[in-house]
């Protein structure tokens, strides 16, 4: 059951905050005279890439339903500041990161579900994080993605909620509000932390924020746009609550350090797994890492999964090519996902 609970407004003319300055993007990395001219190169590409990453399976008719990896990373996005000015240039996969079209560049963790329906399709996207308008900007003109009809949150940290600022831009110019699921304890979080989007009443005269009509969710499932989506609680931390998702046979969960066994029944037929793998060699506090998001996918056996939220020690040529083999070997079919991935479902 969904409780609508809109945004308050008190008159129309005080429905927006006042607005501040975008800070544009430069890149003032001048190399030292000994060397260091082939990173500038690659951080210079890094920059100017537009264009999308996609397979041959990213060739879909417009009835098609799809999952599009928005972005797969932890919240500081890969590459990391400190690996690209520590002197010994010594993370491999933040230099990677920096090259052209390269699968190691991570930005928040976030999907969007594109649904056709007879009125058209619908885009559903699920976190939006500090680093969403970056993603944005690259695979919604990429794509052809411009409505937003609604965002689905997983739980209130930055790198989920962090972005709810910049759908002011679709508010503004594209439509006329978008519609924010969310579970309750979140609400109450983003009422302070986006306090200024959930009571309007506190915003300058003339100014332009998102217009969001927020609707909470419980544990029940609930429709959007004619498409069930059911509540996947899992622990993100000690004491914790976040949700993942089931849409169809498409199970989401991106932030996860332990799945409660009463999750389990909802995970079953589950035909896609997008699962949380944090690093390579053990499990954090709070997400999974890959040994025990393998031990998860065993147990609930899922026909393909996809690994997201990979910080800068997971490799992506390196971690699929190890998948690759235990694919062979016990006939799991797991890789990791990267941003602006496509799959196509059957929703």
């Amino acid at each position: 059951m969904v409780q609508f609970l809109g945004t308050i407004r008190p008159s129309p003319c005080l429905s927006s905050f006042a607005t501040y300055n975008h800070r544009q993007v430069y890149s003032p990395i001048t190399a030292p005279k000994n060397g260091f001219l082939s990173f500038r190169r690659m951080f210079k590409a890094y920059l100017q890439s537009s264009s999308p990453t996609t397979d041959a399976s990213s060739q879909l008719s417009s009835e098609q339903s799809e999952v599009i990896f928005i972005g797969t990373g932890t919240s500081e996005g890969i590459p990391r500041v400190s690996c690209l000015t520590n002197p010994l240039k010594s993370c491999e996969v933040c230099l990677k990161a920096v090259e052209l079209g390269n699968k190691n560049r991570r930005l928040n963790t976030s999907i969007l579900v594109r649904h056709p329906r007879s009125s058209g399709s619908s885009n559903i996207l699920i976190d939006a994080g500090k680093f969403f308008y970056h993603s944005a900007l690259k695979w919604f003109p990429a794509y052809g993605i411009r409505t937003l009809d609604a965002v689905i949150i997983t739980h209130s940290h930055a790198d989920a909620i962090g972005g709810l600022d910049d759908l002011r831009d679709w508010t503004n110019n594209v439509q006329s509000h978008i519609p924010i699921y969310v579970p309750e304890r979140d609400f109450e979080v983003m009422k302070k932390t986006h306090y200024y989007l959930v009571d309007t009443s506190v915003v300058q005269p003339g100014a332009a924020v998102s217009e969001l009509q927020f609707k909470i969710i419980h544990e029940d499932p609930f429709s959007v746009h004619d498409l069930k989506f059911t509540p996947l609680p899992v622990w993100h931390g000690h004491g914790y609550r976040s949700f993942g998702y089931r849409f169809g046979n498409i199970c989401y969960i991106s932030d996860v350090s332990e799945i409660p066994e009463e999750t389990y029944p909802l995970l079953r037929d589950c035909e896609l797994l997008i699962m949380d793998a944090l690093r390579p060699d053990r499990s954090s506090s709070t997400h999974f890492g890959l040994p025990r998001a393998l031990e998860e996918v065993r147990k609930i056996r899922p026909k393909r999964t996809l690994f997201t939220g990979m910080m800068h020690l997971m490799d992506h040529e390196k971690v699929n090519a190890y998948l690759m083999k235990l694919k062979e070997a016990e006939g799991l079919d797991a890789q990791l996902s990267y941003d602006g991935l496509r799959v196509p479902v059957a929703l």
